[in-house]
């Protein structure tokens, strides 16, 4: 996007049009035509080759994802340059993985199947209970996380909720603990509302999705340092976030990408208001860990005068408030 030759990006544009409507046909299980699977292969030989070199990735046979949710689109992004991606899931009481979804395989938002000799179950509240093999015995020295964790019969509870499909497919919801029981007694995933927010423009570094026990969900938005000095660099404005967090022009601008995201998203789930909180978070702030996953109880104690305020009038249909820190 920022390649000042106009024909250079489109060209760019074109080839990875042509990657993506590749991917999605093989997505969906449908076969590729003759027509575009001579045009995928000149884009590969043209350009699409010579990105994943410039990238470093052009010797990647796998390139696996994990840690946290990867938006579908950044895995379609990948594929479409060429590059074999898929996610994986695991967590240590699992030595490691537990579950992987090859790329000749994989379907985008999908954490797989689990892997041999793991079994797997849903309990009622949709958690997912695992045990096998290499499902750990329990906490060294630690009887009550144990019984918290593993109960009598081997299962292990990972706290994450999950659906799955018809060949055992399995998708992360969210993380039991961090769903969002609204007014209403629905439930609601933070991570696929802040997900919906962070991809609907590189100006939001992290969104933190509000909603417990609330009549609507709001969020606070952080600003991606970088994304936000190029947006001041290009509008003439001080890359300060305490400044660009009040700016009109900035704020039109996340208006716009909360929109975006909402258009993605269930009635329920859409932001009715938000916040621009006038720092960069990154891992040495409070917020966030070191891998940067949030910390969300200790941002709710932090902002918790910018939380309130967010719920002080009736639901807006499409207001702003800076913050005030």
């Amino acid at each position: 996007e920022s390649e000042p030759d106009a024909g250079r990006r489109g060209a760019v544009g074109a080839v990875l049009e042509t990657g993506l409507r590749r991917t999605r046909l093989l997505q969906a299980g449908k076969p590729v035509d003759d027509e575009l699977a001579a045009a995928y292969a000149e884009a590969d030989a043209g350009v699409l080759s010579a990105l994943r070199s410039r990238l470093g990735l052009d010797q990647v046979r796998w390139a696996v994802t994990g840690a946290a949710p990867t938006p579908p689109a950044t895995l379609e992004f990948f594929a479409a340059l060429g590059v074999p991606i898929c996610e994986g899931w695991g967590m240590s009481e699992l030595s490691c993985f537990g579950a992987v979804s090859p790329p000749a395989r994989a379907r985008f938002g999908s954490i797989g199947t689990l892997l041999p000799g793991l079994e797997a179950r849903r309990a009622a509240d949709g958690e997912l209970l695992v045990r096998g093999p290499s499902v750990a015995k329990g906490y060294r020295n630690d009887p009550d996380r144990t019984r918290e964790a593993f109960d009598r019969d081997g299962w292990f509870h990972t706290g994450d909720v999950i659906v799955s499909d018809a060949d055992d497919y399995l998708t992360i919801v969210d993380r039991k603990k961090d769903l969002i029981i609204n007014e209403g007694g629905k439930n609601i995933s933070p991570v696929t509302v802040e997900t919906a927010l962070t991809t609907a423009s590189p100006l939001i570094g992290t969104a933190v999705a509000i909603g417990d026990s609330r009549p609507y969900i709001t969020a606070l938005l952080v600003l991606d340092a970088e994304a936000a000095a190029a947006f001041a660099a290009g509008h003439g404005l001080q890359p300060d976030p305490r400044s660009l967090a009040r700016n009109p022009l900035l704020i039109d601008a996340l208006r716009a990408a909360v929109a975006e995201g909402n258009s993605r998203l269930a009635r329920v789930e859409q932001v009715k208001r938000f916040r621009v909180i006038p720092a960069y978070w990154d891992a040495t702030s409070d917020e966030l860990t070191a891998t940067l996953k949030l910390k969300r109880q200790k941002v709710a104690e932090k902002y918790d005068a910018d939380i309130a305020a967010l719920y002080a009038d009736p639901i807006p249909s499409d207001i702003h408030e800076p913050a005030d820190r």
